[in-house]
């Protein structure tokens, strides 16, 4: 479902389970921070509404959108957390190189968790300007890293039930 028809803020609190054993990765590019890091606050923040512990949400920054897939496998590689959420934000310019930062950096995510135990959670905003960007982390249309720290929690979840 397309996001103007959805707030990202806005889920079941019940239907959400407790995330007080479970420790966070949280790779944020620093391109654009003026929307990765209100990202990053609106994961970390519901993820402690969920019970995160303060010591278990690691959280490293990379250069850009790119180098979220190196960073996301080294902390997959480190064995100090159960699931990662990559933040980025790339905005259309007039060049080709969106095209090619977006879909390798989807691919290389996409890739991670094909090869893993490790969920890595796609928290990369692709907008055609920074309107749309600002829409989407914290503005009119909710905060992605909200429903980036939810699925995080929820895939840790499943796979914890299915492990059983």
């Amino acid at each position: 479902m397309a996001t103007i028809y959805h707030n990202l803020s806005e889920y079941d609190f019940n239907s959400v389970p407790s995330a007080e054993k479970m420790r966070f990765g949280i790779i944020m590019a620093e391109w654009n921070d003026n929307i990765t890091i209100p990202l990053m606050e609106g994961a970390v923040k519901t993820l402690k509404k969920h019970g995160a512990k303060e010591e278990n949400i690691i959280i490293q920054t990379v250069p850009g959108s790119f180098e979220l897939i190196f960073g996301a496998q080294q902390m997959i590689k480190s064995g100090k957390v159960d699931a990662v959420i990559a933040f980025g934000c790339v905005v259309r310019g007039d060049t080709p190189h969106f095209d090619y930062i977006c879909q390798g950096t989807t691919q290389g995510l996409a890739h991670l968790n094909t090869i893993s135990d490790i969920p890595v959670i796609y928290g990369l905003l692709t907008t055609n300007n920074m309107e749309q960007a600002e829409d989407r982390c914290g503005g009119k249309l909710g905060n992605k890293g909200d429903e980036c720290a939810i699925s995080a929690i929820k895939m840790l979840d499943y796979i914890w039930k299915i492990k059983i």
